[in-house]
């Protein structure tokens, strides 16, 4: 199949790469789960021995907001080392923001390709400015730079190289988002709340189910004139991973949004009307979870049961049931599969290339061409 220039528009789902590669996500979590123990395991000693003050999280879009889960996650009362989501965004625009940085550092890249124009920028900035700083490389593509290029001062380096089937061949992250995540709390959670194999086990299972679930539901339901995604703590990722994997496929066509539970109250409701679905994401921590259910009910008797579809654990009348395994972090992969999901159909319905929505060039998989610039550091 030509992905990049599909037109037949009557093969329902089946028909795209995006929905295959979506659907075969937890075969892939139940396969790497022995492998990644395997490679964890060396990983999580050698960064013990490293000892680092800060590890940062690079990445751009949604590898960006991998970052953006694990410091939400990994910050922990009493923890030594500090973890900072810093998109590589960021970093190449305004390196004077984070550079010259003391201290033992550990730039953790995240890239599905390991090849858009910011990785190169951030490992041009690194081996420039901060040539100690330590590196630990996630990515899909072993032909990437991400795993290939070495660094050029004395800073140590290790690259995970994911599964072949977690490099998504359409324009959306779909296998390489959520396994990348998976991959790097496997490596960074020194308070793994599940043996590896088994957590990713677990998931695998959760989120067959759920997958079949999510189809039904977006089946069954109108597609929405605007979507809404909120969580709290770890789920605040999720919600911004959702509502740009929304935002990606319908072509823009379906304007989103995300917030945390709490801040939505804060201006951000004005968006939402009669045709918005807005989505709540339950928190399995017991204290989070009743701002959450709080904010379901308020929304509900705003805006009606139709507009508010709730994804959370058993008693907590959820529209999507999602088992709490672990906590979280490793949990929110499977709220992210829902929004991908619907997504896909609501795209797919939209008739828009599901598989590379801006045939007109707007966007593409993987940015590259953008100009960088020579940063010669404070003055």
């Amino acid at each position: 199949m030509n992905y990049e220039n599909k037109q037949d528009r009557n093969g329902g789902l089946e028909q795209w790469i995006t929905f295959h590669e979506t659907m075969a996500q937890p075969a892939i979590w139940r396969s790497w789960g022995e492998p990644l123990n395997a490679i964890s395991e060396p990983v999580s000693a050698w960064l013990k021995s490293r000892d680092h003050d800060e590890v940062w999280f690079c990445g751009a879009g949604s590898s960006a907001f991998i970052g953006d889960a694990l410091a939400a996650s990994l910050n922990r009362p009493g923890a030594r080392t500090r973890y900072r989501s810093i998109p590589t965004t960021d970093l190449v625009s305004c390196p004077a923001s984070y550079l010259p940085a003391t201290g033992r550092i550990l730039a953790v890249s995240f890239g599905r390709s390991g090849d858009s124009s910011e990785t190169i920028g951030t490992l041009d900035l690194l081996d420039a400015h901060l040539p100690q700083a330590d590196r630990l490389h996630f990515t899909c593509n072993p032909q990437g730079i991400l795993a290939n290029r070495k660094p050029k001062g004395p800073g140590e380096q290790k690259v995970v190289l994911l599964p072949e089937a977690t490099n998504d061949r359409g324009f959306a992250m779909t296998s390489s988002y959520s396994t990348m995540l998976l991959s790097a709390l496997a490596c960074l959670d020194d308070a793994r709340p599940l043996p590896i194999a088994q957590a990713l086990n677990d998931l695998a299972d959760a989120g067959e189910r759920i997958l079949r679930d999510a189809i039904t539901h977006a089946a069954g339901s109108r597609r929405p004139s605007r979507a809404v995604f909120l969580g709290s703590g770890a789920l605040a990722a999720a919600a911004r991973e959702s509502a740009l994997k929304v935002l990606e496929l319908a072509q823009g066509q379906i304007p989103t949004l995300w917030d945390t539970t709490l801040g939505f109250r804060h201006g951000p409701k004005a968006i939402a009307d009669a045709g918005t679905r807005i989505h709540v994401f339950i928190s399995g921590t017991a204290h989070t979870s009743r701002y959450d259910l709080d904010a379901v009910g308020e929304l509900r008797a705003q805006f009606g049961d139709e507009c508010v579809v709730v994804l959370g654990s058993k008693g907590t009348d959820a529209d999507i049931a999602i088992p709490v395994i672990g906590n979280d972090a490793w949990t929110l992969v499977l709220h992210v599969l829902v929004a991908q999901i619907q997504a896909i159909v609501w795209s797919d319905s939209l008739k828009v290339n599901v598989d590379n929505p801006f045939v007109d060039g707007n966007l593409s998989r993987v940015v590259s061409g953008v100009a960088l610039y020579p940063y010669a550091g404070v003055r």
